[in-house]
């Protein structure tokens, strides 16, 4: 696999929620970074996963084990092995030899805004060139109700886990996705390198999809049409 591939207009198709193509929507590769840059996706994914840690992981010196620290039996004459007290290193139940008490480790690192927002288009340029995007002409619902999401899913040829991105308003898709299994769901504007990469499918509606290839759907001083300058 090469470190940088140049793709050629994609065309996704548009399906409905019986999972019948209706309409095919063209998307330029330009705007999403033009190539698929493996690196950049990979240091994108580590970063986000090591900023999750909390770096709260303690142990417990033999100093900090509750317990008596006297001899369990004399030295010798017993017949077993010499024995100090229960809290001794080598015991179930005692302490942790260059145990870790520190405050908290710091595992967060950093990458500039422009960098984070091509990784975030470029994750999605990869999804649709793997043909990992199922792109539906409405994702609305009119009444939260599971048993109909997983018929959706099913139509359209969900599997694998899937990532549902929803408008802000759609809060019956999102009430409905809410409890499937392998099945999450974020907001269109949240949409990053992490998440896409995590998931098998990404499922979104051709309205939201249009709206963050153009940056509609970001504030205005998250102008994402800036990401790929």
């Amino acid at each position: 696999m090469t470190e940088v591939e140049t793709i050629s207009n994609i065309d996704l198709p548009i399906l409905d929620k019986s999972g019948k193509q209706v309409d095919t929507l063209q998307i330029d590769p330009a705007l999403l970074g033009g190539e698929i840059r493996f690196s950049l996706l990979k240091q994108a994914y580590v970063i986000t996963h090591g900023n999750q840690r909390q770096g709260s992981a303690r142990t417990k010196s033999r100093g900090m084990v509750q317990g008596s620290t006297r001899k369990l039996y004399k030295q010798k004459g017993t017949g077993n092995a010499r024995a100090g007290a229960s809290r001794t290193l080598i015991r179930k139940g005692g302490g942790v030899a260059f145990a870790k008490n520190r405050t908290r480790e710091d595992f967060r690192s950093k990458m500039t805004k422009k960098m984070r927002r091509l990784a975030n288009r470029n994750a999605l340029l990869a999804k649709l060139v793997d043909g990992e995007v199922k792109c539906l002409t409405d994702l609305g619902m009119d009444a939260p109700r599971t048993k109909d999401m997983i018929s959706l899913l099913g139509a359209i040829g969900i599997d694998r886990t899937c990532l549902m991105a929803l408008d802000a308003g759609n809060r019956n898709a999102a009430l409905s996705a809410r409890n499937i299994e392998s099945v999450d769901t974020i907001r269109v504007a949240q949409l990053n390198a992490f998440e896409l990469l995590n998931h098998r499918y990404l499922v979104i509606d051709r309205a939201s999809l249009e709206s963050f290839l153009d940056g509609s759907c970001f504030p205005a001083n998250e102008d994402a049409t800036k990401e790929v300058a």
